[in-house]
Order: C-alpha cells, then sequence, then structure tokens
C-alpha cells in the first residue's frame, strides 16, 4: 500500500492538478483527525485492503493526518482508523484514470456519486488499522453522526 501512495504522490508531484499532501513534519506535536461517515460495505472494503482511495465531494479545510472510520447504518459504530497518505483533487475523469484499479466502487457508482461536480477529492489510503472493540460515537466521542465528517 505504502509504495502505491508512493507512486500516486510521484505522479501528482509532476502534474498541474491540484494537491496536498497531508502527512506533517516530524516536528509537528499533535496529528490533525477527522471522523468520517462512510458505508458499512465501503468501510469493510477500506479493513480488507480492497478499497486504497476515499472519495469525497467536499474536502477538508485543514490538514488531516489521520482518518477515524465510522461505519454508518446498521452498524453506527466506530470501527478503526487510517492514516491519509495524500488527498488528490481533479476532475472525475482524471481522478477515475488514476484511482480505478483500487477505487473500491464501480464506474457507474464513481460517476453518479461525482455527478454535476467539476472537481472530485481521493483521499490516499495509507496505513489501516481496525479497532479491536469498535467505540461508540456518543459515549467514546460526545458526538452524534456526522453527515460527512467533523474534526476531532
Amino acid at each position: 500500500m505504502e509504495s502505491f501512495a508512493m507512486s500516486i504522490q510521484r505522479r501528482e508531484d509532476s502534474s498541474n492538478s491540484r494537491q496536498r499532501n497531508s502527512r506533517k513534519s516530524s516536528s509537528s506535536q499533535r496529528q490533525t483527525r477527522a471522523l468520517l461517515s462512510i458505508k458499512p460495505r465501503y468501510a469493510e472494503a477500506i479493513f480488507r485492503g480492497d478499497k486504497r482511495f476515499e472519495f469525497r465531494r467536499a474536502i477538508f479545510r485543514k490538514e488531516v493526518d489521520v482518518v477515524v472510520v465510522y461505519t454508518t447504518h446498521p452498524t453506527c459504530q466506530v470501527e478503526g482508523e487510517f492514516d491519509v497518505a495524500a488527498v488528490v483533487s481533479e476532475s472525475p475523469e482524471d481522478l477515475w484514470s488514476r484511482t480505478s484499479l483500487h477505487a473500491g466502487i464501480d464506474r457507474e457508482g464513481f460517476f453518479n456519486y461525482f455527478k454535476g461536480r467539476g472537481i472530485g477529492h481521493a483521499i490516499v489510503i495509507g496505513n489501516v488499522r481496525r479497532y479491536a472493540e469498535p467505540l461508540n460515537l456518543d459515549d467514546d466521542f460526545g458526538i452524534r453522526a456526522p453527515q460527512s465528517f467533523v474534526y476531532i
């Protein structure tokens, strides 16, 4: 996975597309985390390693180092997290051509998701960690499930 993310990084560095590398320098004292609501089938694909990109129509305004995965209905639990290797932002067509092999979604679903959008975002998934025991949003985080994401 890491080498795949690094190849995306190298390709992005040499292109004109907009990208932010969300890894902070080692001098950073605290990681920025965001909790994302993800449908169960996509969360499972992330934890299995089949899905290496998490797609979003809107992306973070802050740099995010770690994404905490809240698996939506019917699971409704925080099941794990992953490191953000990079964020790739470009047209849906270009995004699909870069990510389709490890998108974890079919072409039709991808383009339906980004319908009417000029720019799409792909969070490149780094190291994935599934929690031994799932967490509860209210009890463990004191928050409700976000529509898309919330900084934590």
